[in-house]
């Protein structure tokens, strides 16, 4: 690690972008140095997402400077920035499954023979060249097998050699972590801090501060758009940093003595006794009480995922049961789970949980319109009031109702497929790998007497249990209803 008398290989200053006249950075700014993991923190539409796109190339900033080695660059797209040495690792690993390791270490870019072997793809090149660099990070595979054949957190390392191929100067490691158990992120870990001595620059986006702390050397905060500050990471205490991204001061709460209170006297809404499914889920006992929030915990495989499932009514379980209100309920599919009010955000929110063609205004009214049937259609006005009232409500961040939602960063993509259940006044919503992207939306549900099933992997989950209120049963909710 190089301290600030060293000069920065990428500086930012002065970043500004709009969209249609909306300000999503103000101001902002950002120092990287070489042998340095720099750790890029903020809720969610904090303006991260999109301060990565400006740096990367695939959006072009409405104002400021960028230097690269002290020289000005302003790069039009991804293509140019990784031409400048500027490599990004996103969430999803965005390779070719079907294709083998090499193929995909060097795709787009592979080295040719010479005019007279018909410049063909120099293939004893390419496989060299993929070994050398699988084995600067620490990887010993057979790279001619199909990536698909090897976990995601092997994946995400190839992801990186194929970065560290075009002679990288900054490495963006965007939320890389989410779905790696604890073990694949320490040895990814290990890699980063063989990178960092190698003098990358490396910038680390994530929301488990246990994480942020564990391998950050430095940290910049932004807020609503704006540039917070930029502290060394020993010198900046947890709550600090979350009082930091938060704009307020942050109290540590302790919400258990409320939750042993408040027990006897809490609304059950689901609760299973022994269901699952043979040779996927043993058999779990669950009791979720109105107003309160249950975290779910567990290592990749654990059953998080099939749990979920069978709540939802996706699967069948075998064993056990489940009961809702005190009622014994059979769901054979998600609409009877629906019409029990229970919703479920998924996992893969770009592939199952939103339309990205359509509006944010048609992504919230989705199932409240698949709810009312065929018969009554939700009007434009309709929509448009409902789509309004969630986006304060929950802080969407998007220029307009009728923006595509897939221009949206992920948490406030995350957030709408959240509103879209709310509008359709669940008595609870399940939650898988919601507390990535929509944490600050469950207190909200919470408040209003809603239960709210968080999913999250080993690195924890919380409980909370605040004043309950009783929940309506399915039969005097009638007709799907709002009232603001």
């Amino acid at each position: 690690m190089t301290g600030t008398s060293a000069l920065p290989v990428l500086e930012l200053t002065g970043i500004d972008k709009e969209f249609a006249g909306n300000p999503v950075l103000r101001g902002v700014q950002l120092r990287l140095y070489p042998g340095e993991i720099h750790a890029l923190m903020g809720q969610n539409g904090a303006g991260k997402s999109t301060l990565i796109k400006v740096l990367t190339g695939v959006l072009e900033s409405s104002g400021g400077q960028m230097l690269l080695m002290g020289q000005p660059i302003r790069p039009d797209s991804p293509l140019a920035a990784q031409k400048l040495g500027i490599s990004t690792v996103y969430q999803e690993v965005n390779l070719c499954p079907n294709l083998s390791v090499v193929e995909n270490v060097f795709a787009g870019r592979f080295p040719r023979l010479g005019w007279m072997q018909g410049y063909r793809i120099d293939w004893a090149t390419v496989h060299r060249r993929s070994r050398e660099l699988l084995a600067r990070i620490g990887l010993d595979i057979d790279v001619t097998q199909l990536l698909s054949t090897y976990p995601v957190a092997v994946q995400q390392l190839v992801v990186i050699a194929r970065a560290l191929g075009v002679e990288s100067k900054v490495l963006i490691l965007d939320e890389p972590t989410s779905s790696l158990d604890e073990d694949e992120v320490q040895k990814l870990f290990e890699v980063l801090r063989r990178l960092r001595g190698e003098g990358l620059a490396i910038v680390f986006v994530s929301h488990f501060l246990n994480q942020v702390y564990a391998i950050s050397d430095r940290i910049t905060v932004l807020r609503n758009g704006e540039w917070v500050g930029e502290w060394m990471a020993d010198a900046l205490p947890p709550q600090a940093l979350i009082s930091a991204m938060l704009g307020r001061e942050f109290a540590v709460q302790n919400a258990h003595a409320g939750q042993q209170r408040d027990s006897a006297q809490a609304v059950v809404l689901p609760q299973t006794q022994g269901l699952g499914q043979a040779g996927r889920l043993q058999p779990v006992d669950l009791k979720l009480h109105a107003g309160e929030v249950l975290g779910l915990a567990g290592l990749l495989g654990a059953g998080r995922t099939e749990l979920a499932r069978l709540l939802f009514g996706l699967e069948a379980s075998d064993k056990g049961s489940l009961q809702i209100d005190g009622q014994t309920v059979q769901l054979s599919n998600p609409a009877d789970a629906v019409q029990f009010g229970i919703a479920l955000c998924p996992e893969e929110r770009k592939t199952d949980g939103i339309v990205a063609e359509l509006s944010v205004r048609e992504n919230i009214a989705l199932a409240l319109q698949a709810r009312l049937g065929v018969r009554k259609f939700l009007s434009i006005a309709e929509q448009t009031t409902l789509a309004e009232h969630f986006v304060k409500t929950l802080g969407i961040k998007t220029a307009s109702i009728e923006t595509p939602i897939g221009l949206l960063s992920g948490g406030n993509q995350q957030k709408a497929v959240i509103a879209r259940w709310l509008a359709t006044d669940p008595w609870h919503r399940r939650g898988g790998q919601a507390g990535n992207h929509g944490r600050n939306s469950a207190p909200g549900a919470r408040r209003h007497g809603r239960a709210v099933h968080l999913q999250r992997d080993e690195r924890g989950g919380a409980r909370v249990r605040p004043h309950c209120r009783a929940a309506r049963p399915p039969q005097s909710r009638g007709a799907a209803r709002w009232q603001f």
